[in-house]
C-alpha cells in the first residue's frame, strides 16, 4: 500500500470534527498523526475518539515532529498568520483554513515565505472542488449559457450571535461577513470566470453593537469593529462583471444566492459554502432546468484540498487549493472590506487550475 502523507492539527475547534471525520473515513491517502490545541482537553478528546497517536504540548512540538508531512492549520482566524508564519519557517508545508490571513500584505508575506522556501502552501475554500461548482463550471466552459458576462453574489444574514456560542471574533479585528463567508463565493467566482481585474467597493456598519443571543454569555454587548454590510463590484479580466454583498445585518429568507449571466442563459449556482445543491440552467424558453452533478464529492468534504495537496506532493503536480489562489482571494476580500470606498486595480496573477476529474476510487484523487 502507498505511503500516506501525515497531517498534524493544530487547532481542534468548531469546525475539526468535519476535517477528522473525513480524514479517517474518506480520504484513503493521508492520516492524522496527531493534534495540539491551546485548550488541551479538546485534544485528548479528538485523541481518543479519532485513535490518533500523538497528542503534542503545542505547535511548536507539531512543528519539530519529522513524521508531519502538512501542518493544518484550524484556529480562530485572527490566528491563521502566525501560526503558518511559524510552521512555514519551521520547513513545514501548511493547509490553512481560510482566510490565508486576515490582510493583503500578510498574506502576501505568507505566499513569498511559502515560495522562498520551496514548500507547499494552500487551503480553504475547497468547496469549489466540490460537485456543485464544478458541475456549473462544466457547464460554463462547454456553453451552456453563452458567453458569461454578468454575476451577482449575495450572503446575507442578521449575524451569527444568534446561533454562534463564540460570536465576538466576527465582529473583531480579523471577521466580518467578508473575511467569514467572502471566501467561499469569491473563490466560486474566479473559479467559474477566472482572474479578478478590479474590485469597487462601499460599506458600512449600521450597528455599533451586537446582542449576543445563543450560549454562552446570552445578552451580553458585542462591540463592531468591522463594516458588515458590504457591497462590492468585480470586475473580471473576460469583461464580467459581478455585483456581491455580504452582510451581517438584514433579515432575509434567501441567506446565499450565486448566478452567472450568460448570452444565452443564467445558471443558478449552488451555495458555494457547500459542496453540492441544487443547479439549475434558465435559457431563452425561461424555464428552468435542475441540472444533475457530473462530479463526485456531493456531501459535505471538507479536507478535500487538503487530500488534494497531499497528492501534489507525492506525485509533483500542481494542487488546486494552492497559495496562488488564496493570495488573489484575500487581495479581493481586503478590499471588498474596505472601509474607504472607491476602486482597486488588483495586482496578484491567478489563472484557473485544471477541473476535477472523476475517479473509480473515492477519496483518491486524481
Amino acid at each position: 500500500m502507498t505511503k500516506k502523507v501525515k497531517i498534524g492539527f493544530v487547532g481542534v475547534g468548531n469546525i475539526s470534527s468535519r476535517y477528522l471525520n473525513n480524514i479517517t473515513k474518506t480520504f484513503r491517502e493521508i492520516e492524522i498523526i496527531g493534534v495540539c490545541d491551546l485548550v488541551r482537553e479538546k485534544a485528548e478528546e479528538a485523541v481518543e475518539e479519532y485513535k490518533i497517536s500523538k497528542l503534542y504540548n503545542d505547535m511548536y512540538e507539531l512543528f519539530s515532529d519529522p513524521e508531519v508531512d502538512i501542518v493544518l492549520n484550524i484556529t480562530e482566524a485572527f490566528n491563521h498568520y502566525e501560526v503558518t508564519k511559524a510552521a512555514l519557517s519551521a520547513g513545514k508545508n501548511v493547509y490553512s483554513e481560510k482566510p490565508l490571513a486576515h490582510t493583503f500584505p500578510l498574506a502576501k508575506e505568507l505566499y513569498e515565505l511559502a515560495q522562498s522556501k520551496g514548500l507547499y502552501l494552500g487551503g480553504a475554500p475547497d468547496t469549489f472542488m466540490g460537485a456543485g461548482i464544478q458541475t456549473a463550471r462544466k457547464l460554463i466552459d462547454s456553453g451552456f449559457i453563452g458567453e458569461p458576462f454578468g454575476a451577482s453574489a449575495r450572503m446575507i444574514q442578521h449575524g451569527p450571535e444568534y446561533w454562534h456560542p463564540d460570536s465576538e471574533p466576527f465582529y473583531g479585528f480579523a471577521g466580518g461577513p467578508v473575511l467569514d463567508m467572502g471566501p467561499y463565493y469569491t473563490t466560486a467566482l474566479i473559479n467559474l470566470l477566472g482572474r479578478c481585474k478590479s474590485v469597487t467597493t462601499v460599506a458600512t456598519k449600521p450597528y455599533k453593537q451586537r446582542v449576543k443571543l445563543a450560549e454562552p454569555r446570552y445578552g451580553s454587548l458585542i462591540d463592531v469593529d468591522v463594516q458588515t454590510y458590504c457591497n462590492s463590484i468585480l470586475e473580471f479580466d473576460s469583461g464580467a462583471v459581478a455585483n456581491t454583498l455580504m452582510t451581517f445585518d438584514v433579515f432575509h429568507p434567501n441567506y446565499a444566492t450565486l448566478e452567472i449571466y450568460g448570452t444565452e442563459g443564467t445558471l443558478f449556482v449552488p451555495d458555494p459554502n457547500c459542496f453540492s445543491g441544487k443547479l439549475t440552467l434558465m435559457r431563452e424558453s425561461k424555464k428552468t432546468v435542475d441540472i444533475d452533478m457530473l462530479f463526485p464529492y456531493t456531501e459535505e468534504s471538507r479536507g478535500l484540498g487538503l487530500a488534494d495537496m497531499a497528492k501534489a506532493i507525492k506525485t509533483g503536480r500542481a494542487h488546486r487549493a494552492d497559495s496562488r489562489q488564496q493570495l488573489h482571494v484575500v487581495e479581493m476580500l481586503t478590499f471588498m472590506a474596505s472601509e474607504e470606498p472607491g476602486t482597486y486595480i488588483m495586482e496578484t496573477p491567478f489563472e484557473r487550475h485544471l477541473p476535477m476529474k472523476q475517479n473509480a476510487a473515492p477519496g483518491i484523487l486524481d
